[in-house]
């Protein structure tokens, strides 16, 4: 059966601390008998060498008085806690023993008198008459130096034996204590352990570290994760590229964002706490980007935020290419429908005889169009921007709307102010916002007028229209994205765009009432000075253009 981290941790941690436990339990026991043994000896040579010091005792001994020697041992031995003491003679026979009274004349067995009555104090381990026991024996002087007598004083090895048991009961019931202690903060330690790893093994932990790191590197747009201090703890190959980092990942992880990002609205703490936000036009390095700030929440408490951000000039070209092939489809389409209206006129007139009504047909609509066309292209250098101004035209027309042109129309030269695409969609979308509001008023529809002027200073871009005008209520939040005043539709986004180009470009917006009805827009946008052809290359070259 296959156990689980929690079950293996938990066994790992109760075997360690057993083994740990009984080496330490061994060596105690081993260390407290040795030190016992040591304690018990210095006891013992003590009292015997105390005893062979005492004056009536060394007379008793000289004279073999047994009865004065037996009555002073007596109340001695009665004092100390030794497991025997002996008095012997010269000659190493018995003059007293507090065990055994009746060996008084024997002799004193364990073969280790000779050195004690040679003037030597002594600590052995012998057996004797009791058994083995740890005893030391020291010579009585008399007055002349003469070795008299010898005291032994001895403690059973069974007394300390029953010493060293009842401590070591003592420690292991301690032991067991804390044992169990052990099992139980292990047991709460492995499920702490599991619930911060979301009850998954090792090996899926590792799985899901190389899934996440595969899953970067995978992503085209740049991903970058920080804590709530705001220091990087993941980024990917796409956001250092697009950053310009040559540093590995492991020497960014750790570092603040401010290190690797100049500050920006977007990295403000204050903004960064208020909500998250999607689809959000910045500049990162002096690089314009489209990017997305998501916080990171673990148990309602915040962790953190994952930042993702792709290249503006990406989605811009892809824009362009989206937003020119539907011109074509939007201008074959009404060219189409116009072309067949012109048709159908034509056939009319011609089936009714009227020819020279036909002609005049013919020669009005050319002379209109050729008209127009002609401002346009003697106006503006662009011929994308010529492109869109004619579609425009003819999509208005069609929608019952005339697009009219300031005389003052005029953009002769290139505007680096903001890039093509970004000035496409600004006019676009504030010519089909026109279009839909005089659409939607009631009565005849008044021509929509256009002002497209570039001076030495700023782009100056006005779009008047007769429509039903702005709603008081959401005046204030139209450049927010999803605030829109139409009724249906995929909208909310078109203002909210022209905003984002036009702050980023460092321009200004007005918004006003029109008379009697409608709405004014004017939009200011400086002009910024062309890059030299080394510079535009240089810029290219780093991945900022």
């Amino acid at each position: 059966m296959k156990l689980s981290f929690q079950v293996k941790l938990f066994v790992s941690l109760v075997v360690f601390f057993m083994g740990l436990f009984v080496l330490l339990g061994v060596y105690y026991y081993v260390d407290m008998s040795r030190q016992l043994y040591q304690e018990m000896s210095v006891r013992a040579r003590i009292q015997a060498q105390e005893i062979a010091l005492i004056p009536s005792l060394k007379t008793a001994v000289a004279h073999h008085d047994i009865a004065q020697i037996h009555q002073f041992m007596t109340l001695v031995a009665k004092r100390s806690d030794a497991s025997f003491i002996v008095i012997g003679d010269e000659h190493a026979r018995h003059l007293f023993h507090s065990v055994f009274n009746d060996r008084v004349g024997t002799k004193l067995v364990g073969g280790d008198n000779q050195s004690v009555l040679k003037g030597k104090t002594i600590t052995t381990i012998r057996k004797g008459g009791l058994g083995i026991s740890l005893r030391s024996k020291s010579p009585i002087f008399d007055n002349q130096g003469k070795v008299i007598g010898i005291v032994s004083v001895g403690y059973l090895k069974s007394y300390l034996d029953n010493i060293t048991a009842r401590k070591v009961v003592n420690i292991a019931l301690s032991a067991a204590f804390i044992l169990m202690s052990l099992f139980v903060f292990s047991w709460f330690f492995t499920r702490s352990i599991k619930k911060q790893i979301f009850s998954l093994e090792p090996r899926e932990i590792g799985l899901l570290v190389r899934q996440q790191k595969a899953l970067m590197e995978s992503i085209y747009e740049g991903v970058i994760a920080i804590d709530a201090q705001s220091r990087i703890a993941v980024i990917n190959q796409a956001a250092k590229h697009l950053l310009g980092l040559t540093q590995s990942s492991r020497e960014v992880r750790g570092k603040p964002l401010s290190e690797l990002i100049d500050p920006v609205h977007f990295f403000h703490p204050d903004t960064m706490l208020q909500q998250d936000t999607h689809d959000e036009i910045c500049c990162f390095n002096h690089l314009t980007v489209i990017a997305s700030r998501v916080r990171i929440m673990l148990e309602g408490k915040l962790q953190g935020w994952v930042i993702t951000f792709r290249d503006r000039n990406d989605i811009d070209a892809m824009a362009a290419q989206l937003s020119q092939v539907k011109r074509y489809l939007d201008n074959l389409r009404i060219m189409r429908h116009e072309q067949l209206n012109h048709m159908a006129t034509l056939a009319g007139l011609l089936h009714m005889g009227r020819y020279q009504e036909a002609t005049a047909y013919i020669q009005s609509q050319s002379e209109h169009d050729q008209e127009c066309l002609d401002f346009i292209s003697d106006r503006f250098q662009s011929p994308t921007l010529c492109g869109l101004l004619l579609g425009k035209t003819a999509r208005a027309r069609e929608k019952g709307v005339t697009l009219r042109f300031d005389p003052a129309c005029e953009m002769r030269e290139p505007f680096h102010g903001l890039t093509e695409s970004g000035l496409l969609s600004v006019i676009g979308n504030l010519l089909d916002n026109a279009i839909e509001a005089t659409q939607r008023a009631s009565g005849a529809h008044l021509p929509v007028e256009v002002l497209i002027r570039l001076s030495s200073r700023e782009l100056i871009i006005e779009v008047a229209d007769h429509g039903v005008g702005l709603d008081p209520a959401i005046r204030e939040h139209i450049f927010e994205r999803g605030v829109t005043t139409k009724q249906h539709g995929d909208h909310g986004l078109g203002l909210y765009l022209i905003a984002s180009y036009v702050n980023q470009a460092g321009g200004s917006i007005e918004v006003a009432d029109n008379i009697p009805s409608g709405t004014v827009f004017s939009l200011f946008i400086p002009c910024v000075p062309a890059l030299a052809p080394s510079e535009e290359e240089t810029v290219y070259a780093t991945g900022t253009h």
